[in-house]
């Protein structure tokens, strides 16, 4: 019998040169135990959402709101579900946990240095993720390898050692217009801010505009090197 290891490893080969469609359908009927989707709002995982649904698959699909999100993506939230008649569950950090951390070290230590960014973002994103993934066998997310050079090399299909859950990335192989030639093609609802220079989508904080010339995530976390730009929901 292959470890849960060498199965990953046959899927990706598997499904080399499979559509996003044909990758979601393939993942339904091959993991067992509840699925779910990850989204913070942006065209891709509006339209990842968007596939998710129309294939009338079971699927839970969650936000996390890390109380320093920017109101468009609120708006986004409330549009989505109107649009698929779904509800979104929302994590929220422990308020506990964030208000000793502004406490101790400012209300945007996160500009002081590399630690304490990391310290908000695992308060405020990785814990709330924890407890969402929590009792699910594998989760879906709208990666892609063109956004930065910390996800060149993501896989399809990619399991966490520690916790067992296999994380799925159907549009790793997407470029970015592609993604939204199909959400204008089928009126999908987007975030107004990505017309807005803001590529990527995060806290307002530290998130900023960035021209089509620049690196996909320049404007996360700008005041770091592009090898450092990730929060930490995305590291085994």
């Amino acid at each position: 019998m292959m470890t849960k290891t060498e199965t990953i490893e046959k899927w990706n080969k598997e499904t080399s040169g499979f559509t996003p469609e044909q990758i979601i359908d393939f993942a339904f009927r091959n993991i067992d135990g509840p699925l779910t989707m990850a989204t913070s709002l942006s065209i891709e995982d509006q339209y990842l959402l968007y596939l998710i649904h129309k294939g009338g698959h079971n699927c839970s699909f969650f936000t996390l709101d890390t109380g320093r999100l920017p109101q468009e993506t609120y708006d986004t939230i409330s549009a989505t579900e109107d649009f698929f008649g779904i509800k979104i569950q929302t994590f929220f950090p422990d308020p506990n946990e964030v208000e000793k951390l502004v406490n101790t070290h400012g209300v945007n230590c996160f500009y002081e240095s590399f630690d304490l960014r990391k310290a908000c973002c695992h308060i405020r994103k990785k814990y709330p993720m924890d407890r969402a993934l929590a009792g699910k066998s594998a989760w879906f997310t709208g990666l892609r390898r063109e956004q930065s050079v910390t996800r060149i090399g993501i896989p399809i299909f990619d399991l966490n050692e520690t916790t067992g859950i296999i994380k799925i990335s159907p549009l790793a192989d997407m470029f970015e217009n592609e993604v939204w030639s199909e959400i204008e093609k089928n009126n999908i609802p987007f975030n107004k801010l990505q017309k807005q220079g803001y590529r990527s989508l995060g806290c307002l904080p530290c998130t900023r505009p960035v021209s089509d010339d620049d690196d996909f995530r320049a404007g996360r976390w700008w005041w770091e090197n592009p090898e450092s730009k990730e929060c930490g929901i995305h590291k085994k």
